[in-house]
């Protein structure tokens, strides 16, 4: 990658938060790759299946009704009530629709949380590896994003509450936590939620919960554990979420924050000051996917799990090769024995098998050694990579 001081004297002009946005590491392995006819993606967040036709028809019905002028900030009362109905029946108590803020997308959603609690000097605690996007809305705002690495134990992913906790200073706003978790597929149980929420209400810090793979669980019950089943409603939680997962809508860029109804006029004002809020088509398509989309749901997590023990059964099966098989979201996060730089390793997966994979270190350091594959796809794809994938592993000459 052409390191971003050396394209033109300009950048040297331009703020230093700027500057320090990070480049995407899986971004550089997809250009390495995305020309290759015998290519099979795995490398993003997201599954191979389009927006289902009722969704699509919702905002197409919208459109045609001329609904295309500026509307709430805080999203159309529609939306925001289907939000609170299907949070109740979710959680079983229940929501107001005055708790819920729609957003241009689960990222908008964490960049508005992250200025609501923290600004220039500030610090804010998270578990890693994790999503780098979240650490960069961070630094982007002038605060210092400040990872606790989770540590493998016996094939499973385990968050050290204490050494978490240990990490915060005096500079400290908020603890971020993710769960299920991009990328490890690891779920808080309710006593470590429990134990987050209560050292957090000891020291007044916020949480900015990311609980987007929420649905996506293969344990007992319908949704993974929520700071919701152990929070209070005006507890300083940030919940921040994104219609994009659940319902195939990567692409129309929805989501919403969930908080405290008291921060409502500072979250209006947050949005109105970014995009001014979400295009009503788009929020036409988020309510039928709520509504309507029960269904479509059901078989997405279906598909997810079914792919999750495909990809399990074929890569455990591999010399040299190491898995945890998670309990939530739909990524696998494995290491091969000598591929220390996974930058490399799936630049050089990519080249020789057209299998694409997002690096570990893409997640921070925490997960250098380790490659993500998103299983949210078909079986029939999964095999195949999975097969190049095993090939790659027992014939890959680790350099030096």
């Amino acid at each position: 990658m052409q390191h971003i001081s050396s394209v033109s004297p300009l950048v040297r002009h331009l703020s230093a938060e700027a500057r320090r946005a990070p480049e995407s590491g899986i971004v550089e392995v997809i250009n390495a790759g995305r020309e290759r006819d015998d290519l099979v993606p795995l490398w993003v967040g997201e599954g191979d299946l389009p927006t289902p036709d009722f969704i699509c028809q919702a905002a197409k019905q919208s459109f045609d009704r001329g609904e295309t002028f500026y509307t709430y900030q805080r999203g159309i009362p529609e939306l925001r009530q289907a939000l609170a109905e299907d949070h109740s029946k979710l959680y079983g108590k229940p929501f107001s629709a005055e708790r819920f803020f729609v957003t241009g997308s689960g990222m908008q959603s964490i960049q508005i949380a992250v200025r609501c609690v923290a600004g220039p000097g500030d610090e804010v605690v998270y578990a890693a590896p994790a999503w780098p996007n979240l650490p960069a809305a961070v630094e982007l705002t002038g605060a210092h994003a400040v990872p606790v690495a989770m540590e493998l134990h016996d094939g499973r992913w385990e968050l050290d509450v204490e050494r978490l906790f240990a990490a915060v200073t005096p500079k400290t706003r908020a603890i971020f936590l993710n769960s299920p978790c991009n990328p490890t597929g690891w779920v808080a149980g309710r006593e470590v939620l429990q134990a987050v929420l209560t050292e957090t209400r000891k020291r007044g810090l916020w949480i900015i919960a990311d609980e987007v793979y929420g649905r996506f669980f293969y344990g007992v019950g319908v949704a993974a554990p929520s700071f919701y089943d152990v929070a209070e409603e005006d507890d300083m939680i940030l919940y921040v979420n994104t219609f994009s997962k659940n319902w195939a809508m990567t692409g129309w860029r929805a989501g919403w924050i969930s908080a405290p109804k008291a921060l409502g006029q500072v979250i209006e004002n947050l949005i109105q000051y970014s995009t001014s809020g979400v295009p009503v088509p788009t929020q036409r398509a988020a309510i039928a996917a709520l509504t309507q989309g029960a269904d479509f749901l059901t078989d997405q997590i279906s598909r997810a799990a079914a792919g999750r023990e495909a990809i399990v059964s074929t890569l455990s099966q591999v010399p040299r090769l190491q898995l945890s098989e998670a309990d939530g979201a739909f990524y696998l996060f494995f290491s091969i024995d000598g591929v220390r730089d996974s930058r490399q390793g799936a630049l050089d997966l990519v080249r020789e098998t057209g299998v694409g994979l997002a690096p570990g270190i893409a997640f921070g350091a925490a997960g250098e050694g380790y490659f993500r594959l998103c299983y949210a796809s078909g079986l029939k794809r999964l095999e195949t990579a999975g097969n190049r994938i095993g090939d790659w592993a027992a014939q890959y000459k680790v350099a030096g």
